[in-house]
């Protein structure tokens, strides 16, 4: 109970304990406040850069889709001011056509065989009707209600969305020209079709993480290009019904209704003007994603790149565990500069303490030969604390003499003490009254002695006589 006290209050701990745990703080508190900092700019900078290294490959993969169409749409003006097509459409008569056709023909071949994208190039009169095509599908198809055709006869170049074609149901983009007659006058239009699946390939080229995928989708928010092809034709948000209405009516995509996979998350991508990125579910129930975005050029029409969040935080984990260890690290060195400080400082005033204690338990000069060696040599320090220790043993040596001399004087001082008992005693023996009645009796007798008893002489000459006495009595019975 009384460790763990100590080891609660930080009052009882010991001066090595106070200087380490003094220390460390020191060392630890403001740099984990400017590590925390760092790791927060960190982040926030790895974050914004891992959005912008979404939104530029969306840029960049929207710029080939835009390369794309533009190339395109060069070779189909290209065919339309083809003499071949021009002569063609404008022929009055249908035996100039019939010995134009076979050179029409060859050079629209020629155009289908240079490009393995292309789906098909065909040729429509002013009145949408197909009268020239590489694909035999396509001829006598009546085609006036597309809009790829309405525009062009007006005179307009014309890209249309990734639409299912109406007669082989393949998915493709139209584009359209018009063609001219020598006069100015429009006498038709020249269609070329590529296949959806140029479109998407270049859209699924783009890899980022074995998670991730690309998506474009129309100025209507309908997907028109998807690695999974179920979702193909379906809206991110419910569209509004004349909207519907209209993609039904144009037979866009041969579907009677268009299925909204409800994702309000990714309404910023409709129509987007710029680059950004936002973050979704898809399904509800699944972890987020993030996306970032681009819109075209060409066509009103928005990429975007798409991967799950877990492999968006990879490098943020990255650079916490960086930080994190470097801190470990850091304070894991800290820590052990600490202790030793603690210790230097430490074994000092342990030192100075046993000898302290001895020389209060008056076993200084017992403790000096062990305490003596380590002394010295904290007393051969310049510095602070050598100072202290030589001031200690100066002051040590000193009590250590006075000690010897008040032993001295205590030894001293309990002889006279003890003399002056004993005087003290046979004053008290010699002057009370009864020691002085029994001096007066031995007086007296002693006085009493002399007056009665005979004189050392005549004592003697009496033993002498009565020894003479003896002999004499002796000497007569022997005889």
């Amino acid at each position: 109970m009384k460790r763990l006290h100590r080891l609660l209050c930080p009052p009882a701990w010991s001066i090595a304990a106070k200087i380490s745990v003094a220390l460390v703080s020191v060392a630890l508190i403001p740099m984990s406040f400017t590590t925390y900092y760092n790791l927060r700019q960190s982040l926030d900078s790895v974050e914004a850069g891992e959005y912008r290294k979404l939104e530029l490959l969306a840029t960049s993969t929207a710029s080939r889709l835009d390369q794309l169409m533009i190339d395109i749409q060069r070779v189909v003006v290209q065919v339309s001011s083809d003499r071949n097509v021009v002569n063609f459409l404008a022929a009055s008569r249908s035996s100039e056509r019939s010995a134009l056709r076979p050179n029409l023909q060859q050079m629209l071949q020629n155009i289908f065989s240079s490009n393995p994208d292309f789906d098909a190039v065909f040729v429509m009169d002013r009145h949408g009707r197909a009268i020239a095509s590489t694909d035999p599908n396509f001829l006598g198809q009546n085609y006036a209600f597309r809009e790829y055709f309405r525009s062009s006869i007006q005179g307009k170049s014309y890209v249309s969305s990734i639409l299912v074609g109406e007669t082989t149901k393949r998915p493709g983009m139209f584009f359209s020209h018009p063609v001219r007659s020598p006069s100015g006058e429009i006498v038709g239009v020249t269609v070329l079709k590529i296949k959806g699946e140029a479109i998407w390939a270049i859209a699924d080229a783009l890899q980022v993480g074995s998670q991730s995928y690309t998506f474009l989708i129309d100025q209507h928010g309908v997907i028109i290009g998807h690695f999974n092809k179920s979702l193909l034709y379906h809206s991110l948000l419910p569209l509004p019904p004349e909207t519907l209405k209209q993609v039904v009516k144009d037979r866009r995509y041969a579907l009677n209704q268009i299925q909204s996979l409800d994702i309000p998350e990714l309404k910023v991508m409709v129509k987007a003007k710029s680059a950004g990125h936002t973050t979704y579910r898809f399904p509800p129930q699944q972890m987020p994603r993030i996306v970032g975005f681009a819109p075209l050029q060409e066509q009103p029409w928005v990429l975007g790149v798409s991967q799950p969040t877990e492999n968006f935080t990879e490098p943020l984990q990255r650079l916490i565990w960086l930080h994190g260890g470097s801190m470990l690290i850091v304070s894991g060195i800290t820590a052990i500069i600490a202790l030793f400080l603690a210790r230097r400082i430490s074994q000092p005033i342990y030192a100075l303490t046993a000898a302290a204690q001895s020389l209060e338990q008056d076993d200084f000069d017992s403790r000096v030969l062990e305490l003596r060696p380590k002394l010295e040599k904290l007393a051969s320090s310049q510095d602070d604390m050598g100072q202290l220790v030589r001031v200690f043993l100066g002051m040590a040596e000193q009590v250590r003499i006075r000690d010897q001399k008040l032993k001295m004087q205590v030894r001293e001082l309990h002889i006279e003490i003890d003399e002056t008992k004993r005087a003290s005693n046979v004053a008290e023996i010699t002057e009370n009254e009864h020691f002085r009645q029994l001096q007066q009796k031995i007086q007296k007798l002693r006085e009493h002695k002399v007056t009665v008893s005979e004189t050392e002489t005549d004592y003697y000459q009496r033993l002498q006589t009565k020894v003479q006495s003896l002999k004499q009595r002796s000497l007569n019975c022997e005889a």
